[in-house]
């Protein structure tokens, strides 16, 4: 975390609620919107809904990008590679 710079990102996926509250614990206590360009929140695909993880966000106001897997909704999500 002290190497991080105002161009880098930091990623979250996010598979529970349990990992949601961690995850919003660590970006508080690291101050990570200060230390980095964008903090991101991505849902592991079909493991948790994406309004809930959206609710979540929005309820705490939190400063993040939520973010899908897109190649799950283009390809089959089983398909390798892509």
């Amino acid at each position: 975390i002290k190497f991080l710079k105002p161009k880098d990102e930091v990623k979250f996926v996010i598979g529970s609620e349990e990992d949601y509250i961690w995850s919003k614990e660590k970006l508080i206590s690291e101050n990570l919107n200060e230390l980095c360009g964008n903090v991101i929140f991505s849902p592991v695909f079909d493991q948790i809904q994406y309004s809930d993880m959206v609710d979540w966000i929005v309820r705490d106001c939190l400063d993040v990008t939520f973010q899908l897997q897109l190649h799950k909704f283009i390809w089959d999500p089983s398909e390798k590679g892509v």
